[in-house]
């Protein structure tokens, strides 16, 4: 079809910059800052609660990934609900 523009996605890169993908991320999470920097399944009942809310507060901050090394370079952490065997592993490490 002429002139029909391909769908893109607004995704985060290990860098912390937004780029244009034309697939949609993998993943999802959640901008707060340092610790608070924490990504998981697209599917986490703790993210859909927050987003369920209807605030607009959890979308405001809300990015996504293509993989999950990506979520990990950019600085963030994984979710304690979603991922629980990585969440473990990553506390492990912060001793």
């Amino acid at each position: 079809m002429v002139g029909r523009s391909q769908k893109t996605y607004r995704l985060l890169g290990a860098d912390g910059r937004f780029y244009e993908s034309a697939a949609p991320g993998a993943l999802g999470g959640r901008k707060g800052g340092g610790k608070n920097n924490v990504y998981g399944r697209l599917d986490c009942r703790c993210a859909n609660n927050a987003i369920a809310r209807g605030t607009g507060t959890y979308e405001k901050l809300r990015v996504f990934f293509a993989d999950e090394q990506t979520a990990i370079a950019a600085g963030f952490r994984p979710c304690g609900v979603c991922l629980p065997e990585e969440y473990a592993a990553w506390k492990a490490g912060q001793n």
